[in-house]
């Protein structure tokens, strides 16, 4: 666990950056639909796990009483201080801590929100226990992350592909043991909404600020696209462009009493 989490935190040290700027990350669509997920009001307290640059906290705070970004990474924490110091915002605060081991007391907050983090825990089920645990009774659990396949030999590859690009990845999940997991951590599912995210090699492998992996993984990742494995993703080739679909969902779900 502990070689783990220093491997999150170099892995996103270096990307704090990249991150904070990617286009993906700072979809005004996606945070739109965060916001409206977490039925937001002015006493709102409110936790985003995993928090990195501050993107979801900074979106969160516009309409809610008070946000904490929880964050394993130094350099994720200062750029999400950074930013929302930058927006003006007054009703923020951080603090370092581990999704498996919540620094917070039970109950402490209205909604928790978890963006694009799970598949960076290596015991997702936990940590969706200690999100249970954090909230009140009648809360709201928001996750977003991308979607694995159902199918164990799709995900499986699909999975290697992302630990390739980033060593900190451990598992992306499809949506069934996702919800499975919400449910045995006392949580009911109430909606799951899907879209695509339409990827590019590039732009993929960029956010990970790790040049020395683009050839490698290039080399690899074109040579099953030729051979139409898709690792579930519609991974291709177009005019010698590589191309891949993400499936993206936002799940909440709600404490039960």
């Amino acid at each position: 666990m502990q070689d783990h989490q220093d491997l999150i935190r170099r892995e996103f040290s270096r990307q704090a950056d990249t991150m904070a700027n990617a286009a993906l990350f700072n979809d005004a669509a996606v945070l739109d639909r965060i916001r409206e997920a977490a039925q937001l009001t002015r006493q709102s307290r409110v936790l985003d796990v995993a928090c990195g640059p501050g993107i979801v906290v900074e979106a969160l705070a516009r309409a809610a009483g008070e946000v904490t970004g929880c964050d394993i990474t130094p350099e994720m924490l200062a750029k999400a201080a950074q930013r929302c110091a930058a927006a003006g915002l007054t009703n923020v605060r951080f603090a370092p801590g581990r999704a498996e081991a919540l620094p917070f007391e039970d109950a402490a907050f209205d909604v928790v929100v978890s963006r694009s983090a799970l598949h960076h825990f290596p015991n997702p089920a936990a940590a969706l226990r200690e999100m249970a645990r954090v909230v009140r009774t009648g809360g709201r659990v928001v996750t977003v992350d991308v979607m694995a396949s159902e199918n164990p030999a799709e995900a499986a590859l699909h999975n290697a592909l992302e630990t390739l690009r980033d060593l900190s990845h451990v598992r992306m999940l499809p949506r069934s043991e996702l919800h499975m997991a919400l449910v045995h951590a006392g949580l009911t599912v109430e909606t799951c909404t899907e879209w695509t995210n339409h990827r590019q090699f590039e732009e993929w492998l960029k956010i990970t600020n790790a040049p020395e992996r683009v050839g490698p993984l290039k080399t690899v990742m074109a040579e099953l696209a030729a051979k139409g494995a898709t690792a579930g993703i519609s991974l291709r080739l177009d005019g010698g462009k590589i191309l891949f679909e993400h499936t993206a969902a936002l799940t909440v779900a709600v404490r039960r009493g």
